[in-house]
């Protein structure tokens, strides 16, 4: 089963939000898997979350420009402090993206 098959069946099973880590992406800060985020977003119609692969802040905007993902998130860059939740805040502010 891939990841596309796998979330449409956590939506039949009544998920109500689909979190998507790509493993493959996972610590790299090479950006999000736009492409397997698409895919999942096409295939579902609850809301996804892009997760794993961002390194700076412009991955943020890029993920919403690229997909039309309801929400991203990281961890690792905030935790080992390489970028501040402060300038991906900003960045989506310039860039007119709602952000919490």
């Amino acid at each position: 089963m891939d990841a596309v098959q796998l979330a449409q069946t956590c939506e039949t099973l009544g998920a109500g939000e689909i979190l998507l880590n790509c493993i493959d992406k996972d610590g790299t800060n090479s950006g999000f898997d736009l492409e397997l985020v698409n895919q999942v977003r096409k295939a579902v119609t609850i809301p996804v979350i892009a997760s794993s692969g961002a390194g700076k802040v412009e991955h943020f905007s890029e993920v919403f420009a690229a997909t039309d993902v309801e929400a991203a998130l990281a961890a690792g860059i905030f935790h080992r402090r390489e970028v501040p939740i402060s300038a991906v805040k900003e960045h989506m502010r310039e860039k007119g993206i709602e952000t919490r």
